[in-house]
């Protein structure tokens, strides 16, 4: 057997917008640390993602110390870890789930507003707020933060090697927004892994993770095509859903860090 080692480690502080990749991070049980913690709202409460408005792939962060700097075009913003609060507690809606955020300084809003080009406002979701997963694939009373479904993503380099040896022009790992990438293996061997470890960090695989027209997204340029969902619909379509990478609950609260082993469960 390959050995499968831990290539790369990205988090997604703010829903949609641009990824930050890490050298090591901290397992929460929501997902790693900071990941999906703050996202964008409508005037209605309603989640805002790059489905609609792919604009929002031109937003980049970087994170240094306890500060996110958000880059849009020749503007910055930056956004530290613990920012004021204007409202401790107000309802969004993350598709069939309502939960409570808390709105972030107004100036956010403000500057997210006027580069969007419509009403939005920033909120967070604190850490001991609930969200359940799918009770079908709870395992421990798993809860997410403001990720779609679950807690963690991974995906194998191999398996978009295989993808993008089927396309005219390949497409970077980034329009599938993991959390965790590794190398060794077959490709889409993580569909089928249940048990597991990462360093010394116990996973459970509790689905494959369907896809939806984000994936379209270049994430350079915020221009939406067919590829590569168009391909993947051609080889990767189960019961009308379309699958790429795998998603993971944790058992452990540990670190993870770049060049971990990862360990299968017999």
């Amino acid at each position: 057997m390959a050995d499968l080692t831990l290539s790369e480690i990205w988090i997604y502080p703010i829903k949609s917008l641009g990824g930050v990749r890490l050298s090591s991070a901290r397992v929460f049980p929501k997902g790693l640390r900071f990941d999906r913690r703050w996202m964008l709202i409508d005037e209605a409460g309603n989640f805002i993602t790059q489905r609609i408005h792919s604009r929002m792939a031109l937003f980049k962060l970087s994170f240094i110390g306890d500060i996110f700097t958000i880059r849009f075009q020749d503007d910055t913003i930056q956004l530290p870890v613990n920012a004021p609060v204007i409202a401790e507690t107000i309802q969004a809606i993350i598709w069939d789930d309502t939960v409570k955020v808390a709105e972030v300084a107004g100036e956010y809003s403000a500057w997210f507003s006027q580069r969007l080009g419509f009403s939005c406002r920033l909120v967070h979701f604190p850490e001991t707020n609930p969200r359940s997963v799918d009770e079908k694939y709870n395992v421990n009373d798993d809860h997410v933060s403001l990720a779609d479904a679950y807690p963690f993503l991974i995906i194998g380099q191999s398996s978009l090697d295989d993808l993008n040896n089927k396309l005219s022009k390949p497409v970077p790992m980034n329009r599938f927004r993991p959390n965790f990438v590794f190398t060794g293996g077959i490709s889409f061997e993580e569909d089928n892994w249940r048990k597991f470890t990462i360093g010394n960090n116990r996973f459970i695989g509790v689905k494959p993770c369907g896809r939806c027209t984000l994936i379209t997204v270049n994430q350079d340029t915020a221009e939406k095509g067919i590829e590569p969902l168009a391909t993947l619909t051609a080889y990767r379509k189960t019961n009308n859903k379309v699958y790429f990478g795998q998603n993971l609950v944790a058992i452990d609260n540990y670190e993870v860090h770049e060049g971990d082993k990862i360990r299968l469960d017999a």
